[in-house]
């Protein structure tokens, strides 16, 4: 049932958020998650327990600054939301903007209170392809990354960013949203990676399926191999996607302008904010060990 199913998609990502943060990995994966739009009291865009907001809770008892990166073609608007007010976690997200749901992430979003500027919104226009999106995300993380210095990263990646999508009018392909991963793995700074939209379900499990290969290290032959669902991967029963031939509304000017006022954003912050010495919290629950976690019952 409906709450099965939030408690498997949030107790995923508080345990990774556990896992992380005693050192028992340097790389977590729940794509159950990513249950980005739920907010504290309502339920919204299918979300009903928002999982990203409670593994990132739980990575704040035993870390300073928190980054959240968004790549779904929706606002993180509950993510966002959640840490307005506050300079220890930033959210990132780059969404289609006007006309689209939530609605919101505008530019002009950028937090409040101690948190102003560490809301970072970056609204695109429908059509985007991999060499604009990639160009773009590389040159604002690079600078976040650099500003913020986060010690955990969590990462929703959302698969109705890609081409093809049944909701998404973007146009990436499995190219251009798993570099976007790499990259940031090329950080060096643990992560939690989540799953979150995606609405057409054959491109959702190539994605994800790419982004674990990527995550892990391996190679990933292009030719999908038979399985029980081999059929839903006709006609060409490959893994990568080739974009459409609708037109990129996102011009030169446009995403330079982008840019310019994200970086702007930036300069405003103050270079890694810390917080002064308090009591932490116990964990969501006692970890055990590695060994006995891995020992068949």
């Amino acid at each position: 049932g409906l709450y099965s199913y939030a408690q498997i998609s949030c107790g995923g990502s508080i345990d990774a958020a556990v896992m992380l943060n005693h050192g028992n990995a340097d790389i977590c994966i729940n794509w159950a998650g990513g249950l980005h739009h739920a907010k504290k009291a309502e339920a919204s865009g299918f979300c009903y327990a928002n999982d990203i907001v409670l593994g990132i809770l739980e990575l704040l008892k035993y870390n300073e600054r928190v980054l959240y990166i968004d790549i779904d073609v929706h606002h993180g608007d509950g993510v966002e939301e959640a840490f307005y007010c506050t300079n220890r976690v930033m959210t990132v997200s780059f969404h289609k903007y006007g006309n689209f749901f939530p609605g919101t992430g505008s530019i002009d979003d950028t937090g409040a209170k101690k948190g102003q500027h560490y809301a970072l919104n970056v609204p695109l226009h429908s059509g985007i392809d991999d060499t604009s999106y990639v160009e773009l995300f590389k040159t604002i993380m690079s600078e976040v990354k650099a500003k913020f210095r986060p010690t955990k990263i969590v990462m929703q990646c959302g698969a109705d960013s890609l081409t093809g999508d049944r909701l998404g009018p973007l146009n990436l392909t499995l190219t251009g949203h798993g570099e976007c991963v790499k990259f940031i793995k090329s950080f060096g700074i643990p992560m939690l990676v989540l799953g979150g939209g995606g609405y057409t379900i054959k491109n959702v499990s190539r994605c994800w399926a790419y982004e674990t290969a990527i995550l892990v290290n391996k190679e990933v032959d292009n030719d999908i191999p038979y399985n029980d669902y081999y059929e839903y991967y006709a006609p060409f029963y490959k893994l990568h996607l080739t974009p459409s031939k609708d037109p990129n509304y996102n011009t030169h000017e446009y995403l330079e302008s982008i840019k310019v006022k994200c970086l702007q954003q930036l300069k405003y912050l103050d270079h890694a904010p810390s917080i002064p010495f308090q009591d932490v919290p116990d964990d969501f629950y006692k970890l055990p060990s590695v060994e006995k976690r891995l020992t068949p019952a």
